[in-house]
């Protein structure tokens, strides 16, 4: 059974649009009446510096709420330096600017370290198809990132991020109400609950045969994996080649990643809901064992 376009098109308008999912994992921390003004008034107080982010991002074809990174990195002090040697409005570290062709002397440069901050920013995009992981990454680097996604075993943010520095998180947290205060956090949320539809895992089984293409998304111990298989006419053995160890980890977390083909994957988003019912309803069900 493979989902037609009617379905996969649902299931990208639902992730867009519902509100319930932004809310699960990702929200502003900071929606006060005083963060709002304080942000809005930075912005203000720097509308010419602002003007040039703005234009520079939207000529890389890049979005104007990437101006709120350089708000949160220096309120566009194109003459600071953090206690840790990043320099000017996108608090380039040597390295980082030397990277992409920047000199040490030029990371206080307005116009040479923004242009080196849309290359970075397209580059970074290209590689992790959300803002919120670009964010991140742009923060504590892609080693970091690697890292954290390795360990947490997924490349979605609201699940590796437990694994990133603690500065990181917060930063994370802080441009989410950069974002809240400039109105564009919708924007941004639609964004990575998109990226979350569209990426694509490799998994490679016990069985040492090739690695075959996998969607992921999260499910907790409500589900019952028999009506899971049942609802996409799938083998519960099939299931659970996709999914080793998922009962153990259901059991003693209460939630767990669900590796799906990416052909099921659509198919088990609009049936999600219905899928939870059935599991509640028919809970006597014996537990699958492997």
């Amino acid at each position: 059974m493979k989902p037609n376009l009617r379905n996969i098109i649902c299931t990208a308008i639902l992730l867009l649009a519902s509100p319930f999912v932004n809310a699960q994992f990702l929200a502003a921390s900071d929606t006060s009446e005083n963060s709002v003004k304080r942000y809005r008034s930075i912005i203000n107080a720097n509308k010419e510096i602002v003007d040039f982010i703005e234009y520079s991002l939207v000529q890389k074809g890049l979005p104007r709420h990437l101006r709120n990174l350089a708000l949160i990195e220096s309120h566009f002090n194109r003459n600071i330096t953090s206690g840790a040697g990043a320099v000017g409005v996108w608090q380039f570290m040597t390295a980082h600017a030397n990277q992409y062709g920047l000199t040490e002397q030029n990371r206080n440069d307005l116009y040479k370290s923004t242009k080196t901050a849309t290359v970075s920013l397209a580059n970074l995009y290209k590689k992790y198809n959300n803002w919120i992981t670009v964010v991140a990454a742009y923060n504590c680097g892609e080693g970091n990132i690697a890292k954290a996604m390795a360990a947490a075993n997924s490349s979605q943010y609201h699940v590796f991020y437990k694994f990133l520095p603690e500065e990181t998180i917060n930063h994370v947290k802080k441009y989410l109400n950069a974002c809240y205060a400039t109105g564009e956090l919708q924007n941004v949320l639609s964004n990575y609950n998109s990226s979350r539809m569209n990426t694509v895992f490799f998994v490679k089984g016990g069985s040492g045969k090739d690695n075959s293409q996998l969607a992921e998304t999260d499910i907790n111990a409500g589900f019952n994996l028999n009506i899971i298989a049942d609802e996409l006419d799938v083998d519960v053995e099939k299931l659970l080649s996709w999914n080793p160890g998922i009962n153990d980890e259901l059991k003693q977390k209460g939630q767990s990643i669900l590796y799906l083909p990416t052909d099921l994957m659509p198919d088990f988003l609009l049936r999600k809901t219905k899928i939870l019912s059935r599991s509640v309803k028919e809970s006597n069900t014996p537990t699958i064992r492997q």
